[in-house]
Parts: C-alpha cells; structure tokens; sequence
C-alpha cells in the first residue's frame, strides 16, 4: 500500500530548518517527490541527499539557488532519469523520473508565468513541448505517477478568488484548457479530485496579504496518474498542521 508524498520545498535548505525531514521521516512514505530545491549538488548535505535511508536522485537547475527537483524513495529504482529531452526546461531541473518494476514515479516542476511576460511566454512554450512527452510516456503502457508543482488551478474550484484571477497566470484559460488535454487527451487522472471534491482543498498559499490566515489559497500541486493506479488510490490528505513552505505537502495513498 504506498504512500506518495508532493511537496513543493520552496528552498530545501529552508524546509530542512523548519522541520520537513523530521516531519518526512515519521510519515513512512515510499515515496517522496520535492520540487524547487533551490540548491545545486555542492549544496546537498547528506541528510538532504539520503534522509533516514531514502534514496535521494535530483534535477538541479543550472542556475544558483533556482528550481530543482527531486524524488526519495525506501528502495533503490531501477532506473532513474533527468529531464524530459527539451534543452530549456531541462536546464533548469524540472524533471527526475525514477522506474520501480512497472511502476515509474516522477518529480515535476512545471515554470510559472506570474513574475513577468517573459516567463509566461516561457510557460506556454513548456506547455507545448511536456504535453507530447506525456502522450510518449502514456504509450510505454507503465502506471506512471507524476506528483508536482504544475502552476496551474484547473477549475473555479481550485481557488479562493477565481472571478479575480481570470487574467492571472496560474488560471488563464488556455493553461486551464492545457490541463484538460493532459486529462482528456493524454489519458492521466487527477488523483487528488478523483476521490474528493469538496472545495477549499488548497495547497499554496500566497505570502502576500493575510492568504494563510485566511485561507485565500490554490491547488497547484497534484498527483497525475495513469488510470490503472489513479483507480488504486483510496486516501488523500493536505498537511498543513505545521509551515515548511508556502505550498503544504500533498498525500495519497495506493493499493497495489
């Protein structure tokens, strides 16, 4: 029955002081997928690289103190790979794929678009080269789960304040559109929505503001499945009990 844990770290060395591997340790995930380690490998103390026992792989973006992924798993994977094959992207960490049996578990941190027009440009030509890297993947016929930092709120639901994000990154129509081929046309489920649709089920949270206090947040962060283990999924929570971030680690757990 594993346990899969997506946890935006926002800075590994920052998460590491406000107690993430303490917290991770006691949760007995099997797998463990971070995005936005903010560090290269100079940076990487051995508690960050094998915590408890975990196995640790990363994606380290090119770029100091910037993106970065990662995925810690209790057994070693048989095959493990960085980057999906776009020079761009992969130059900025965005991408640690690891293959257990039939099972492959990827760590991805999909850009932002919201610090300038720039990078929104940028997010749209990522959009355009992942969603044929998913089809790839999709026909290799493996379960494949794909925890991660996507940048995007699909529905009205996704959010606190959608009416006043419509023309905001993170929830403009064509990223929300993209989202619904990933699901419709690639074929992957949203795990998190599969099992509940309640509302207010938010995972970031703006520093801006009193968005904490007030819940004024956004789901960005999913799980996105084949079908086969999506349909395996039985339990879903949002930790928020204690801070490591500005996003809260998403948590379900399968039956294999």
């Amino acid at each position: 029955m594993p346990k899969i844990i997506s946890a935006n770290l926002n800075g590994i060395r920052s998460a590491h002081k406000k107690g993430f591997f303490t917290w991770m340790a006691a949760q007995q995930a099997d797998f463990i997928c971070v995005q936005e380690l903010k560090a290269q490998h100079g940076d990487m103390t051995e508690e960050f690289l094998m915590p408890g026992g975990y196995h640790g792989h990363f994606h380290y973006a090119e770029k100091k103190g910037y993106s970065g992924t990662g995925v810690y798993s209790k057994t070693k994977p048989d095959a493990m790979r960085t980057g999906f094959g776009c020079a761009e992207f992969d130059a900025e960490g965005r991408y640690t794929r690891c293959d257990f049996g039939n099972l492959t578990i990827i760590s991805v941190y999909c850009p932002s678009g919201s610090s300038s027009p720039e990078r929104q440009v940028a997010k749209f030509r990522f959009m355009e080269t992942f969603l044929p890297h998913l089809l790839e993947l999709k026909a290799e016929g493996r379960e494949v789960v794909i925890c991660g930092d996507w940048n995007i709120a699909h529905n009205e639901i996704d959010l606190k304040n959608w009416k006043g994000n419509k023309k905001n990154s993170g929830f403009l129509p064509e990223e929300r559109a993209w989202l619904t081929r990933v699901f419709d046309e690639c074929g992957f489920v949203d795990v998190h929505r599969g099992i509940d649709k309640r509302d207010e089920q938010y995972t970031w949270w703006s520093n801006r503001g009193q968005a904490w206090a007030k819940n004024v947040g956004w789901r960005i962060d999913y799980h996105v499945a084949t079908p086969g283990i999506a349909s395996q999924a039985h339990t879903v929570s949002i930790y928020k009990d204690e801070r490591f971030s500005d996003h809260a680690p998403l948590i379900i757990d399968y039956t294999l």
